[in-house]
């Protein structure tokens, strides 16, 4: 199954644990994945354009330094992706409470309302009622700092309930596919075990020792070429990247049985474990999504 992969994505893939990204590593590296420097420069351009990055230097001697609010975003990315292979692995479970949020921003304070109410959405509540937003999962710090920052805190109410009902429908789990586009949602994740289970056996297939000879040979890291295995850690993030966008996280006990957000997570998470086992030192992919650090390897073992 072919992927799209935007170019932001492998800026994003680049950033280093000092929310940097080296000009010359990213124009190195899509020149491997097809990209030409054109796309590359325009890439820049509008990221900087948007505030999300700053230009540190020209050319490919440049340094890319992630803004605050950049780096606070790709930080929450490594946290709640930590937190889905929790859940997968049974290590947090729902203890049965609904965390709601209200708000009554005045008109006055429009672009603030609308931006809340995207930050809402995005940390993965559904809407009740026009104002009123439910999660699943304890967001109160996460939504608190949204809202400190667009300065409407005082205009926002939180509370906590066990007993949550919608006309006559009280059962957790009805009400969580009633809420949440769940289907949508494991759409996601199927395409995303289609994209990960054939990556998955191209390198398991190379991960088997060659026949002993009388003389040793200089052992590559892996039969699968560095380009390729650059190019399928890329794709895999990009697919990744597209389905935990959208999930709210919702506690296992709220989904459908089986959920194939779990087993899409998995195969993935195994593929980024073989692709760090194979690569030599000097392989693009290790150098991909550093801020991830050691979770791939935790994970694989799901």
């Amino acid at each position: 199954m072919d992927v799209h992969v935007p170019t932001r994505m492998l800026v994003e893939a680049l950033v280093r644990t000092d929310l940097t990204v080296d000009a010359g590593e990213l124009y190195a590296t899509a020149s491997l994945l097809d990209m030409n420097d054109q796309q590359v420069r325009l890439c820049i351009k509008r990221l900087v354009a948007e505030g999300r990055f700053v230009q540190e230097g020209r050319g490919r001697k440049a340094i890319l330094r992630a803004t605050g609010d950049t780096g606070r975003a790709l930080g929450l990315d490594v946290e709640f992706v930590t937190h889905a292979f929790r859940q997968d692995a049974g290590l947090a479970p729902w203890d049965g409470t609904w965390h709601l949020v209200a708000f009554t921003v005045p008109e006055s304070a429009r672009p603030a309302r609308d931006a809340l109410r995207a930050a809402l959405t995005l940390l993965g509540g559904a809407a009740v009622h026009g104002g009123l937003y439910v999660s699943a999962n304890p967001w109160e710090p996460y939504v608190e700092e949204h809202a400190r920052r667009l300065d409407v805190l005082g205009h926002v109410t939180f509370l906590t309930t066990r007993d949550l009902r919608r006309g006559e429908e009280n059962d957790p789990v009805a009400l969580a596919r009633t809420m949440w586009p769940l289907d949508e949602i494991a759409g996601r994740y199927d395409r995303l075990a289609a994209v990960a289970e054939p990556r998955l056996r191209l390198l398991q297939d190379h991960t088997e020792p060659p026949e002993p000879t009388a003389t040793p040979e200089p052992s590559e890291p892996s039969a699968t070429s560095a380009a390729r295995r650059l190019t399928i850690a890329v794709e895999l993030a990009a697919e990744f990247t597209r389905a935990m966008e959208a999930d709210p996280l919702l506690p296992p006990e709220l989904l459908p049985r089986p959920w194939p957000g779990a087993r899409a997570r998995t195969l993935t998470a195994r593929c980024w474990s073989l692709l760090e086992e194979q690569a030599g030192k000097d392989d693009g992919a290790v150098r991909l999504f550093g801020l991830y650090g050691g979770l791939s390897r935790a994970a694989a073992g799901v």
